[in-house]
């Protein structure tokens, strides 16, 4: 059998017109000019072939395809991916191609040239329509992080503390609780989320001295949703009663030492407040942010322990959690910076403060005392030194931020 190749057919060629033909060597041994090897010279057949250089724009064909291929999955009914992008971009106002922006365009994050971010978060029971006065802000937490040196302290804010509310209603005038706070929904100005975070906020940085750089706000589901949504937590409950928390306003009944709790019973401790028929255990409001900064470093140990993050179902429960549930004026860009920058911090590590001790060891008094309202009788917080003098408060948050 004859075997052909590509390379053994020789294909008929048309004779090139006015092609003069060369001579014949006058000796067939020796070498024609044309088989000549000239020093430094390279034929064409044998140049080698030059490097392709790549697209100038690498960056927007990378973009497209991950847009492509985000579009893709939600086509192809990916559910996960579907919904994570969905609930994500409801948190982070977004849409899918601010979402793509967010990963090919890393922000700096206000406070972080400063060394310092502040993240100021609330809870209220917006969610609750039975509840008396559900746009009060029961949790007031401010996250602190130190951009440089990679720690963290939380530092809760009462709830009760008496202050002054621009384009506040109430009848005793511009003062009232900074709970309340919330509830100013007129209120707008440059530099602020527009609403009751915003007026939270502007109080905290202009009354209390502490730069605030963002906002959260949590109602009662998704703080519950998102205890369930990482598996639940695990806390230490250090009551001065040896039989440990009872509240008869929420039910919950915790001995002391280490306990597991699931959505409800964290929601429930975190607004125990001891006062229900023959409770124990949570003797006041500061007993009660207590236990809240710790569910808080509990949920995010959880969230960004290596099986949460690994696992599609829980990132999707979280995100779900979250959803129209939770207020903030974080843009994905900032989640992605903040995620980074604070991937080192040992959350184990994170300190958690009230405003309950003294700023001196010397002079242990408290930095805040009791007040009642004179046109209702309510009561309230106040500095020792005077109402609206935060000096103290201001004196504590820095040196905080000393050690931290």
């Amino acid at each position: 059998m004859l075997e052909y190749s590509l390379y053994s057919i020789t294909m008929p060629q048309k004779p090139k017109k006015n092609i003069r033909k060369r001579p014949p060597s006058l000796n067939a041994n020796a070498p024609s000019l044309l088989n000549l090897t000239i020093p430094g010279y390279v034929s064409g057949a044998e140049k080698q072939p030059q490097k392709i250089k790549p697209p100038r724009n690498v960056k927007k064909i990378v973009k497209r395809s991950a847009l492509v291929l985000l579009l893709l999955l939600v086509v192809s009914g990916t559910v996960f991916s579907a919904k994570i992008i969905g609930e994500l971009d409801k948190v982070f106002h977004g849409n899918l191609l601010s979402d793509i922006e967010a990963l090919f365009h890393p922000v700096k994050l206000k406070g972080e040239s400063s060394g310092r971010v502040n993240i100021l978060l609330a809870g209220d029971s917006s969610d609750d329509p039975g509840h008396a006065g559900a746009q009060l802000t029961d949790s007031i937490l401010l996250l602190s992080i130190n951009t440089r040196s990679h720690t963290a302290f939380l530092l809760s804010i009462p709830r009760d503390l008496w202050v002054q509310l621009p384009g506040n209603t109430y009848p005793g005038g511009t003062h009232q609780k900074i709970n309340a706070a919330n509830e100013v929904t007129s209120f707008s100005q440059s530099g602020y989320p527009k609403g009751g975070m915003g007026e939270l906020s502007y109080v905290v940085q202009n009354e209390l001295g502490i730069p605030v750089d963002y906002s959260g706000l949590m109602d009662y589901g998704a703080f519950k949703d998102s205890v369930d949504a990482v598996g639940g937590v695990t806390i230490n409950v250090q009551s001065p009663d040896p039989r440990g928390i009872y509240d008869s306003n929420t039910g919950i009944d915790l001995p002391n030492g280490p306990v597991s709790l699931n959505g409800q019973q964290a929601l429930n401790l975190a607004r125990s407040r001891g006062d229900g028929y023959r409770s124990y255990g949570v003797t006041s409001d500061f007993s009660r942010t207590a236990y809240q900064r710790q569910i808080f470093i509990a949920v995010a140990a959880k969230a960004k322990s290596a099986g949460t993050l690994s696992n599609p179902v829980k990132i999707s429960n979280l995100f779900s959690a979250l959803g129209n549930n939770f207020q903030t004026n974080l843009t994905l860009a900032d989640v992605l910076r903040l995620i980074k920058i604070t991937k080192p911090i040992n959350l184990s590590n994170v300190q958690s403060y009230a405003f309950s001790s003294s700023v001196s060891t010397i002079t242990p008094n408290p930095i805040l005392k009791s007040y009642y309202v004179p046109y209702n009788g309510q009561s309230a917080l106040i500095p020792t030194s005077g109402i609206d003098n935060y000096a103290q408060m201001q004196a504590y948050y820095q040196q905080l931020t000393q050690t931290h």
